[in-house]
């Protein structure tokens, strides 16, 4: 990433920034006045000063001035700034710690690039000038742990599935860790995942054999344990039951959910976050081959219960059943949280920036909500209706896999089956896990939607944090 510091001396450098708002000089005010919306959180007006040091000055307009508004106007600024350009920006005195936390994730998230592309990565400097630097020296440092897991899980579901099988995730999950003191990680492969029965069924089919990677944090004193649950099909063809062409193009991002766990975990070590937190990637390729597993096959999952394969297509929930078992039977957690590229339904719900959260813990969800409003992922909680139950049914096992009824709340059904008597959410975030577009801190690609989320809900389980 960039470099961002934090400075109480104005430098020579040949842009200035400046937020719209009381304090311009006659000339940037007049420009203000003649151009519409400047003040708009995103906004950037260009104020040239030719023969003049700086020789420009952009003009960001910072809305209502919450910290979602300054994250919007840090990646604006970055998109407009030269990749090795040094930025001055000269801040309020009065700036609230948290939305210099936004303008520091904005202009990290807005700047970034896939650090195996082509394009080099931007080298530039945006020096934060403020009255008293020391003051808001925690908030960057928090907002440099968030953009660098969300740059982690855009860098891994970014990458091309034919270097992304499931042991190189695995691989990339370990090398990680090691570099975290307190972390741990097992990956289990071969016989060691003769009870998981759902994600030895998806894999099956594909020359790349699957994993399951266990990543712990246990630091001392923590009183609550979560488990992170994250969907990590490395590539989904749709198996027998094969997805439309158009379809498949983008599913390299069917493990979005795996990184966001994992890069949160990552970051909740960082941060040195006082709560326990057990992170399960289940990870396969969802191939076709002659051992791809059939429609009609019946699937023994880690509880010893079954599913009837309906839909080779519906594999995420089956490898998440295994996980969601496996926690529940091995783990005594505390509440359970999942994350998944599960359905295209997620989509035809809620449009392509908000994920489905779908809970029965009426605590859990408002204290989620309140992580992704102030984390700016967005989210809408559905309802876990029991109406679809019965459709659910099976001849020969205990469910199917595929029911008719709507996509996000049938799949949220069959999970329920699996998690125990724990507290527990679900997050379907199939949509807003990719940008077509470059859209406020978003670039086009994978958004590493939900890494931003759970650090900060994880924070506050933690009490005293920099969130």
């Amino acid at each position: 990433m960039f470099t961002i510091r934090l400075t109480d001396v104005s430098d020579d450098s040949p842009t200035r920034v400046l937020p719209v708002g009381p304090g311009l000089d006659p000339e940037m005010s007049a420009l203000v006045a003649a151009t519409e919306g400047a003040d708009t959180a995103g906004r950037i007006t260009v104020f040239p000063r030719p023969l003049r040091q700086p020789s420009r000055v952009l003009l960001a307009g910072v809305g209502t001035g919450d910290e979602a508004a300054w994250r919007a106007a840090g990646a604006a600024i970055v998109r407009e700034a030269g990749d090795d350009e040094i930025l001055e920006a000269l801040l309020p005195a009065d700036l609230a710690p948290s939305a210099l936390r936004g303008l520091a994730e904005g202009l990290w998230l807005g700047g970034y690039r896939y650090r195996d592309a082509v394009k080099a990565p931007r080298s530039g400097e945006v020096r934060l000038v403020l009255d008293d630097p020391s003051a808001y020296a925690e908030s960057l440092a928090a907002a440099t742990v968030t953009a660098e897991a969300t740059w982690l899980a855009r860098d891994l579901t970014n990458a091309p599935s034919s270097v992304k099988n499931p042991e190189w995730f695995a691989g990339q999950i370990v090398a990680e860790a090691a570099r975290r003191p307190g972390l741990t990680v097992t990956v289990r492969a071969g016989d060691e995942l003769e009870r998981f029965g759902g994600l030895l069924a998806v894999g099956g089919g594909s020359v790349s054999p699957p994993r399951f990677v266990e990543m712990s944090w246990q630091p001392p004193g923590a009183t609550t344990h979560v488990v992170l649950v994250g969907k990590g099909i490395t590539f989904d063809t749709g198996g027998i039951s094969i997805k439309p062409r158009d379809s498949m193009k983008l599913m390299k991002k069917d493990m979005g959910g795996a990184a966001a766990v994992v890069a949160a975990t990552l970051g909740a070590a960082d941060l040195n976050l006082p709560v326990r937190i057990t992170t399960l990637v289940p990870l396969a390729e969802n191939a076709i081959g002659g051992a791809a597993f059939r429609p009609g096959d019946v699937i023994t999952h880690y509880d010893g219960s079954t599913t009837e394969n309906t839909n080779s297509d519906a594999e995420g929930r089956l490898v998440l059943a295994d996980a969601l078992a496996y926690a529940a039977a091995e783990l005594s957690p505390d509440l359970v949280i999942d994350l998944a590229t599960l359905t295209g339904a997620n989509a035809v719900a809620l449009g392509k920036r908000t994920a489905a959260l779908i809970s029965p813990d009426e605590e859990l969800v408002t204290a989620l909500t309140a992580a992704g409003e102030a984390a700016g992922e967005r989210m809408w909680r559905l309802p876990l209706a029991d109406d679809y139950v019965e459709h659910q049914s099976s001849d020969i096992a205990d469910r199917i896999n595929a029911g008719p009824g709507p996509g996000v709340i049938t799949a949220a059904l069959f999970l329920r089956d699996f998690y125990g008597p724990v507290r527990w959410a679900h997050f379907d975030m199939s949509a807003p896990s990719w940008a077509e577009a470059a859209d406020a801190e978003l670039t086009k690609g994978a958004t590493g939607w939900g890494a931003r989320t759970l650090l900060y809900y994880l924070a506050s389980l933690g009490g005293d944090t920099p969130f």
